[in-house]
């Protein structure tokens, strides 16, 4: 017989919680309705309802249950609520440890999906080369990164998906919008468009994203009073959009300086006469002293003009 000791079995870690769900669910078992918590949220509900699911997949329990009156929190909900809002509140704690730590010299610059940055990142770093200045390329919906203080300062587009009463926005440049369209469409030889050319589109919405950026994007309120016609489906990704477009089965109305969708033979962007452009900002917490903050700002003032380029037929 062998003396040797059995092995230990491993311990196993349990699943990786995304606390961005975690916080999620935190919100909807406080109003203990999907719809009040999305509104509270600033996402969709169907999005909202996606997110929670995800979670409780993770998990391996329901944590929520529907009702004629809203939603119940399970057992497993109850017990799970008190972990999940101490364990946001570590999350927090972790963040502002970290962050007390790190070099007084340093800052994180956050931008969403198309936008290009280099240039002022690149001046702020020769300005500065003491400094440690970080990037992170950002989904349109990780915008809260910015609030949650994993960066400092965020390069976007408005309408911001993301309350900003507590933040400080700078208008970079205006960005004019125009409408996506196939290659096939009968608007598409045109030299311009106004509202009224494609009323009756069906315009695609992104799903999660608030109601103010949905709006925005979808024209909304239109003149007559009428809500934009909604495209065949919620689609989660810019490129799902693009394909829609691509396959007849909606129009969009996206930026102009845009460039993803010249990749494609397939769509044509015709300039749009008689809706205000969309702005490119840089935005961060109010009241944060960080003084690269301002730094950045001069170098993007200076470097981010935005590319006055012919909106031509793809």
């Amino acid at each position: 017989m062998s003396d040797e000791a059995p092995p230990v079995p491993a311990l196993d870690p349990g699943p990786d919680l995304d606390l961005r769900l975690v916080r999620y669910f935190t919100v909807v078992a406080e109003h203990l309705h999907f719809a009040r918590a999305a509104a509270a949220l600033h996402v969709a509900q169907p999005s909202l309802s996606r997110q929670i699911k995800r979670l409780e997949d993770a998990l391996g329990v329901r944590l929520l249950e529907r009702t004629t009156q809203g939603s119940a929190l399970t057992a497993a909900g109850a017990a799970f609520l008190p972990q999940a809002q101490a364990l946001l509140h570590s999350a927090q704690q972790a963040v502002r440890a970290a962050r007390a730590a790190a070099p007084p010299r340093t800052i994180t610059i956050g931008y969403v999906e198309d936008l290009v940055i280099t240039p002022a990142v690149r001046d702020l770093r020769r300005r500065h080369p003491d400094a440690h200045v970080r990037t992170r390329h950002l989904d349109w919906n990780e915008t809260r990164a910015l609030p949650d203080g994993r960066v400092d300062v965020l390069v976007a587009r408005t309408p911001l998906p993301i309350p900003d009463d507590d933040l400080s926005v700078t208008v970079l440049y205006d960005e004019p919008r125009v409408l996506l369209v196939p290659a096939s469409h009968r608007l598409a030889d045109k030299e311009s468009v106004s509202q009224d050319d494609f009323a009756d589109e069906p315009l695609p919405a992104c799903a999660g994203m608030a109601a103010a950026w949905s709006a925005f994007w979808q024209l909304e309120p239109r003149s007559d009073g009428n809500p934009a016609p909604f495209g065949p489906q919620l689609v989660d990704a810019f490129e799902d959009k693009l394909e829609g477009i691509a396959d007849g089965r909606a129009v969009a109305v996206v930026p102009a300086y845009d460039r993803r969708y010249t990749l494609r033979d397939d769509l044509a962007a015709i300039p749009v006469d008689d809706i205000e452009p969309c702005q490119v900002v840089v935005a961060s917490r109010a009241g944060d002293r960080n003084p690269l903050i301002a730094h950045f700002w001069e170098s993007s003032r200076r470097f981010l003009e935005p590319r006055h380029e012919e909106v031509t037929h793809s």
